[in-house]
């Protein structure tokens, strides 16, 4: 048994196929990891295994351990995140019977696979890897200082936005039109799809701008660094997070995501969703510290709970508050929106 770690950026360690873990997820936000391996890897997807509880699905096909190992599955993914990333015992249970199956098993939850006995004695008698995404490499304290290249990141109103959705739309767009742009990881999600990246959340506050320099460092080929962003400056809870990757990102441009018609801040019934004009603002005002020409270059809607008319109308509603291209990337790309980017910072 060995155990892998984001910078050793090996993902030999946890090869796909892969086996999405929902266990009993309460929701479908809760299963954002899986859904979005779906979403954007579904070649690597051979199936799914939830709990009695389980109340969401990312539709694929039900497997227990012994059937998607026998389906071809070398890795289970955790594909749940939850409040303070815990396992209970029922999924240490299931991770011991997963490694017993004959599979590696990769997590992003803030809790350590290798913090329980039991899993790291299963993975080392069936001689399996243990892959903890939130494990983060070491990093330098961040400097400031100019780095040659050009960025982008996305900013949210609130967590679970679309920022990680987005980035990788962006991506895939740019290089649709022949341009050297790359996806830099920052949560559990990204990493599981881009293969590397870095855990934000889990670096120790001093050390996160230093992170997200470390991740996109000088870039001399003319190419793009998209960087997926993390939390809102306006959330209570996770707003340091967001503050270290504005700066650490040194963007040139903002991209800001929102979902329209979300009542309150997530997890925070007594918060409600910030202004769209102040949230932009104050992500460019906190951008200034480290890049000082920033610009925003577009709104990415997340208009999933929206009919088709709905969501016409609410990025028309936010276009012509902010006078910039506003899209959901899941319904109708992010050609507009690259654009204006491509406008705003040319070549």
């Amino acid at each position: 048994m060995s155990t892998a770690s984001p910078s050793s950026s090996d993902p030999s360690h946890w090869p796909p196929p892969f086996l999405l873990y929902l266990g009993n997820a309460a929701d479908d936000l809760a299963a954002k990891t899986a859904r979005g391996l779906v979403q954007f890897r579904p070649e690597w997807c051979v199936g799914q295994f939830r709990g009695p509880d389980c109340r969401t699905s990312v539709h694929i096909p039900d497997m227990g351990f012994a059937e998607a190992r026998a389906a071809g599955a070398n890795t289970m993914i955790v594909g749940v995140a939850n409040a303070g990333g815990r396992m209970g015992p029922d999924s240490i249970a299931d991770i011991v019977a997963a490694l017993d199956a004959g599979m590696n098993v990769a997590s992003g939850l803030h809790e350590r696979l290798v913090s329980h006995p039991a899993i790291v004695e299963a993975a080392q008698r069936n001689g399996r890897h243990l892959f903890d995404a939130r494990t983060p490499p070491p990093t330098p304290v961040g400097n400031g200082i100019k780095r040659a290249g050009r960025r982008l990141l996305t900013v949210g109103t609130d967590c679970s936005t679309g920022k990680m959705y987005t980035t990788l739309a962006i991506e895939t767009e740019m290089r649709a039109r022949g341009l050297a742009a790359d996806f830099r990881a920052t949560g559990q999600t990204g990493i599981f799809v881009a293969g590397r990246g870095i855990p934000i959340d889990a670096v120790v506050a001093d050390f996160i701008s230093g992170g997200i320099e470390w991740l996109s460092p000088d870039r001399h080929d003319g190419g793009w660094d998209l960087i997926e962003g993390q939390g809102s400056l306006f959330h209570p809870s996770y707003a340091g997070v967001s503050l270290g990757l504005l700066h650490g990102a040194q963007p040139d441009a903002l991209v800001l995501c929102h979902e329209p018609g979300r009542p309150h801040m997530r997890g925070l019934r007594h918060y409600p969703l910030p202004d769209l004009a102040a949230t932009l603002e104050a992500n460019l005002e906190a951008a200034r510290l480290t890049s000082p020409g920033v610009v925003a270059v577009g709104l990415a809607l997340n208009t999933s709970k929206l009919d088709a008319d709905g969501a016409a109308r609410a990025c028309r509603e936010a276009e012509d508050l902010l006078g910039l291209p506003a899209q959901d990337p899941m319904r109708d790309g992010v050609a507009r929106i690259v654009d204006r980017l491509l406008d705003a910072v040319p070549c």
